[in-house]
């Protein structure tokens, strides 16, 4: 594996990353596997709800990242993106996670501009030839104070030296949380408009964050059969989210259902390597009112009013893939390989009587939404010595996406927009082109330089092309999959955006990489086409004015340019001894992104962080204290009329004991109870009448508050 991968491994895996703690931490402090990247130098996290953060890449997030699980390219199906695709693998299920973060091979991900995240479960394991039956089995607990989580996760497996079967299962369940301090008054989340105080919702303190309780079962089967240098895998998935809450969306997830079946070949020759994958990806997704947010509409008694607002997603993905490696000499390797991914989507809600503007119809939000990929791709890795390493790649991609007619809740109040959209060409083709070269030299055994050059490309998703409806400020409302509580309607007529990127890395370390180490990355992205948030009447729309602060937009492709530096760095301070050792780590991440149409920020940039550690290790304990300082965030999107900021400065404590057999994981986050605006926490539209506009325009989504947190793990 060559350098320009950053591996987070969990615990029982080698460790070849740089980080700030160990992959426990994250998980005995949250049940988002997302959060088993942030505190990897250039990666930040956009809060969703609690098993549904978006990681971000050097500024950019969302379907801007490829996101590959156990080598299945999943996306998203929900106009506000509750669904991403690590939400559909628990944590404890992770064996361990690749970063590819701005110079990305073309081998490892087309169809993105910002990097690709691979994450994969345990590999199979097989007795040796002779052992009996090898049987593994481990079964995790843990508790959270500060929301009162609480889960279970278990895994078994069974092996001879041909055939082996594991079972990974888990189940989460959360409360709201609470932010450090108060940051709205305390009362009722959502309060009727009638009489009838019966169905009003129940009460939040001041500290508490609306919509944040969350619920969530996976279930995972897997098979494999191996002879000889050959390996076939079977894996089956099942995910079942009863609710999951959202502070900065305006409707909550009330299921989602989910089947992934995942087929794989990998089998090494003499002349290299073969893997092959053949996948299918089922989601059945719902939202609507949950809790904390208001649920019946209208006046007068219940019978008259409207109950909510119910949505549907269906979401089916398809995928073949093929990749042969093939060693032409001792210096050189080819990787060549063919993609194919195919995805429908049908996002539609059922009428709600007798509201006059949501019936009689069912309204079809997508309709039969359609986005191929056909993806060829080559890449040449020279080791001319030992000191010089090159990696060139080209990758030829092309995406076909298309919709049916749609059809709004009546032909009054959507009619105009409905029949605009469906007398309009949306098949669309778009023929894309991905460029990687990257240098590295190791002028000896405490170096390593390396510098590149990246193009790449995406075309726009589903929603930001399809999502028609500009006429209703409550429509839009529902379109929204980067929290900022503003109202979207998409734009057929967006182009693939092209992001070129510089970057450079210099890697300082002692000989044996193990005593201290310096990593610096500068990097510099322009995005052509960027898209970006525009006033609807930039591109010939005409959207609902609303009075709430919040804004409705349209998108349109402008350009964009992001610079930063991610820097990184370990030393160990004392080794031996009867006090044990002792190691400092840190992380440095600045990223700056403007749109250079319009002069304006770029939204959710994360400010300037830094995080230090100190890390002491003594037999089975491990313990760390670990400080994260955050700036101000002051530079903030005017179109999103996005919130700034302020800085603010974190404490954890953390420790552990490990036996042979078992584990156990103590730590207490956000030891003085500080109270914190999240820089990516986006909008707080958490409770009340969050429909229309019945929430106003203002606050932040808090983080959490202090929480003390315990973990423990059984293994045989």
């Amino acid at each position: 594996m060559i350098a320009y991968a950053e591996e987070v491994a969990l615990p029982s895996v080698e460790v070849r990353a740089e980080k700030i703690q160990e992959n426990t931490v994250s998980l005995l402090g949250s049940s988002d596997t997302a959060s088993l990247l942030e505190n990897e130098p250039g990666v930040s996290l956009y809060r969703a709800g609690g098993v549904s953060s978006l990681p971000v890449i050097h500024g950019l997030a969302d379907d801007r990242i490829r996101i590959k699980v156990d080598g299945m390219d999943l996306i998203s199906s929900c106009a506000n993106h509750m669904n991403p695709p690590l939400s559909y693998i628990d944590p404890s299920n992770v064996d361990n996670i690749k970063v590819f973060a701005g110079i990305t091979p073309v081998s490892v991900g087309g169809d993105s501009i910002a990097g690709t995240i691979i994450v994969n479960s345990a590999a199979p394991e097989f007795a040796k030839d002779g052992q009996d039956l090898l049987i593994k089995a481990q079964i995790g607990t843990f508790y959270r104070s500060n929301n009162d989580a609480r889960g279970v996760n278990l895994s078994t497996s069974v092996a001879n030296d041909k055939v082996y079967m594991r079972y990974t299962g888990s189940t989460v369940e959360a409360n709201n949380y609470t932010a450090g301090g108060d940051f709205k008054p305390a009362g009722l989340a959502a309060v009727n408009a009638s009489a009838d105080r019966a169905k009003d919702r129940g009460y939040l303190a001041g500290d508490e964050v609306g919509s944040s309780y969350y619920k969530s079962r996976n279930h995972a089967l897997a098979f494999g059969v191996k002879l000889d240098n050959h390996l076939v895998e079977l894996k089956l998935g099942l995910q079942d989210i009863p609710y999951q809450g959202f502070a900065n969306q305006r409707m909550d997830m009330t299921g989602n259902d989910s089947q992934q079946i995942n087929l794989s070949y990998t089998g090494q020759y003499a002349w290299g390597n073969l893997q092959a994958r053949a996948y299918n990806e089922r989601t059945r997704h719902s939202m609507q009112m949950g809790d904390d947010k208001l649920y019946w509409y209208g006046m007068g008694a219940i019978a008259g009013k409207v109950p909510g607002m119910p949505m549907d997603t269906e979401g089916k993905t398809t995928g073949v893939n093929v990749k042969g490696d093939i060693n032409l000499s001792p210096r050189d390797t080819l990787r060549v390989g063919a993609e194919y991914q195919r995805y429908r989507l049908d996002d539609y809600w059922v009428a709600s009587p007798p509201s006059p503007m949501m019936s009689p119809n069912t309204f079809w939000n997508i309709n039969n939404g359609q986005r191929d990929r056909y993806d060829v791709f080559a890449e040449w890795e020279a080791k001319w010595n030992s000191q010089w390493l090159s990696l060139l790649g080209l990758r030829s991609s092309t995406v076909k996406m298309d919709a049916g007619n749609v059809q709004g809740y009546n032909t009054m109040m959507y009619g105009a927009a409905a029949t605009a959209f469906n007398k309009a060409d949306r098949s669309k083709t778009d023929n894309n082109i991905d460029v990687t070269a990257l240098a590295r030299f190791t002028p000896d055994a405490g170096q390593i330089f390396e510098a590149g050059y990246a193009m790449k490309t995406r075309s726009p998703n589903v929603y930001e092309r399809f999502a028609w409806s500009n006429s209703n400020t409550m429509v839009m409302n529902m379109v929204n999959w980067v929290g900022d509580g503003n109202g979207y309607v998409g734009n057929l007529n967006l182009k693939p955006e092209t992001a070129h990127t510089l970057s450079a890395t210099a890697n300082w370390h002692d000989n044996a990489q193990q005593n201290w180490n310096l990593k610096v990355t500068p990097y510099f992205t322009y995005v052509d086409d960027y898209i970006d948030a525009v006033a609807c009447a930039k591109v010939g729309k005409v959207c609902a004015a609303r009075p709430d602060g919040f804004v409705n937009l349209s998108l349109d492709n402008q350009s964009a340019r992001l610079y930063g530096v991610d820097v990184s760095g370990k030393m160990a301070l004392a080794n031996g001894g009867g006090f044990g050792n002792f190691s400092a780590l840190g992380a440095l991440n600045y990223v700056r992104g403007k749109n250079r149409d319009t002069g304006d920020d770029l939204y959710n940039i994360m400010p300037l962080n830094t995080k230090f550690a100190l890390e002491h290790k003594l037999g089975g304990w491990t313990n760390t204290i670990q400080a994260k300082l955050v700036d101000s965030k002051d530079n903030v999107q005017a179109v999103r009329k996005e919130l700034k900021t302020a800085g603010y400065g974190l404490l954890n404590l953390y420790s552990s004991y490990d036996w042979k057999s078992a584990r156990l994981d103590l730590g207490v986050e956000n030891v003085f109870d500080k109270y914190y605006a999240d820089p990516l926490g986006g909008a707080y539209v958490g409770q009340g009448a969050t429909m229309g506009t019945g929430v106003l325009h203002g606050i932040v989504v808090p983080g959490m508050g202090r929480s003390v947190n315990v973990g423990l793990t059984l293994k045989y």
